[in-house]
């Protein structure tokens, strides 16, 4: 019998934080190894896959959408009007839940899905002394 993972991740990121979603994923592996969540990013599109075609399947099948928030991801249109846009939509329909991860810091004003409670809780990523620790408050 085939062993099938509970839920599934979606992320959406900048590219800009490319390292960050690296060191993220790493925090993740366990959970992935051990078939809790199966996590999926754009970096998962093999070359010849349509990739708005592969992303919008892998954005509605998701069970969890984690945000990376970023000046970055939030100056970039697609993260915004298409991802995020459609990962409100899911959540609210009770389809996916959506977890902002705050991973550098940037003007809160006007953006809507922040009042979900973000991760991790009190600073960006990049402010605590020790990522390590913000990355595995994430992970839990």
């Amino acid at each position: 019998m085939k062993n099938q993972t509970n839920m599934k991740l979606f992320i959406s990121y900048s590219r800009a934080d490319g390292a960050l979603l690296k060191r993220l994923e790493t925090h993740l592996k366990p959970l992935k190894r051990d078939k809790i969540i199966d996590v999926w990013c754009d970096r998962d599109i093999t070359a010849g896959n349509d990739w708005k075609e592969t992303i919008n399947e892998n954005l509605e099948t998701a069970d969890i959408i984690l945000f990376l928030i970023s000046p970055d991801s939030l100056a970039s249109d697609y993260c915004i009007s298409i991802e995020m846009k459609r990962a409100m939509q899911r959540h609210e329909a009770g389809e996916a839940i959506v977890i902002p991860i705050h991973l550098r810091p940037f003007d809160e004003k006007n953006f809507g899905f922040l009042n979900l409670q973000k991760l991790p809780r009190n600073n960006p990523v990049t402010q605590w002394q020790d990522q390590d620790e913000a990355f595995v408050e994430i992970a839990k």
